[in-house]
């Protein structure tokens, strides 16, 4: 429900009086969802925040994937049109993690963890923050440390990345969601297919899958198919693992720490602003760039982007952007991707000024989705 005109006016006048502006009622995005944009000279900065109000039992949280694959690139616009209705009707977004930017092989690679509608579609990367909701329904922020990895045959263990460019000494596994094949440089691939009924594709955090091998093959760019799954192991690493042959039977682990078993929605960034209120360390020389960052209380979760290499707005650093979030109320933040990603959308369209002048392409989004109205009490 919609609050009165007559207290939107009044609202807008308190905001106005302190540099801050209100979207109007006609283009609210409904209740429990609030957009403040507020100009602040010092900086100077144009501020950007939606506020979420948690107790609403028909607003949630989602991640995104540009098109549906690893390997893949899409606005913020474009990737909230594709969420299915199923999930619910978008009513606001930001961008998400920072991701292989430069064309090449794997253009669209989430840099850490990426989870989407359970799926585990990329690994957390070693001394990255990442953002999660627990299966309580309880909002996290921590950095997670990838258990994934490969038992062999013989029982020796060998650590594996996920949907990742797949270096000459490594092991990585690449799962449909990639694309339509690995595009891995020379090595040996793996064809893996399921064991009896053990967990399988879509692949989740914190499982152990059983996989019979159903082919070796030396070569590259392997083609991947809804079934099966590879791992791509390195030249360099062929003589320090055990050679595998049609038949055998492997284990793959997707075990993190902390755990993320049965998690539905996470995503990666970096660095962590505030944890339990408190401000890392920063070094010194803090550079300034538009930034995106969400943030949370008890009662409110926030969506901000702070515009930046703009002359009505300079961008702001980690510490400067850590003072923010505290001075919104959050107790915990955490920054995601910035520079030209740094991307907000409410109620059909891109509320902020990109500082490339139109949208980019990005990897992922967090969205936040409207469900079922939410029943007032009698």
């Amino acid at each position: 429900m919609l609050r009165r005109p007559s207290l939107w006016l009044a609202l807008y006048f308190v905001f106005l009086a302190t540099g801050v502006v209100v979207l109007s009622a006609d283009t609210h995005p409904g209740p429990g969802v609030e957009y403040l944009h507020e100009e602040r000279p010092a900086g100077p900065w144009q501020i950007h925040v939606i506020k979420i109000d948690c107790t609403r039992t028909d607003l949630a949280l989602i991640t995104t994937l540009a098109k549906g694959t690893v390997q893949g690139l899409e606005t913020l616009s474009e990737q909230v049109k594709d969420v299915q209705p199923a999930l619910g009707k978008p009513v606001a977004a930001v961008n998400a993690d920072f991701y292989w930017l430069n064309p090449g092989p794997y253009q669209g690679d989430p840099c850490g963890l990426h989870i989407v509608q359970g799926e585990l579609v990329s690994a957390p990367a070693t001394g990255r923050g990442c953002f999660w909701i627990d299966t309580a329904g309880k909002l996290r922020i921590d950095q997670v440390e990838s258990k994934l990895a490969v038992t062999w045959p013989n029982g020796t263990t060998t650590s594996i990345g996920l949907n990742e460019l797949r270096n000459d000494n490594a092991a990585v596994l690449y799962t449909p969601t990639l694309g339509a094949t690995t595009r891995t440089p020379p090595g040996r691939d793996v064809f893996l297919e399921r064991d009896g009924k053990t967990p399988w594709l879509p692949l989740k955090a914190g499982q152990t899958c059983t996989a019979r091998v159903r082919s070796v093959v030396d070569g590259r760019n392997s083609a991947l198919s809804p079934d099966i799954m590879i791992l791509s192991l390195g030249p360099d690493l062929l003589d320090k693992v055990p050679e595998v042959h049609a038949g055998d039977i492997l284990t793959i682990s997707t075990q993190t720490v902390p755990d993320l078993t049965n998690v539905a929605t996470a995503i990666g960034g970096g660095p962590i602003l505030l944890a339990q209120g408190k401000q890392p360390d920063w070094p010194g020389d803090q550079p300034r760039h538009p930034r995106t960052a969400i943030g949370w209380n008890d009662a409110t979760f926030f969506l901000v982007v702070v515009d930046g290499r703009q002359a009505n707005s300079v961008g702001m650093s980690f510490p400067e952007l850590a003072e923010l979030m505290s001075q919104l109320g959050c107790t915990d933040a955490l920054n995601l991707d910035g520079g030209g990603s740094s991307t907000m959308w409410l109620s059909g369209r891109v509320v902020n000024s990109p500082s490339g002048g139109s949208e980019r392409a990005l990897a992922n989004a967090l969205v936040v989705v409207r469900t079922a109205e939410k029943k007032e009490p009698d």
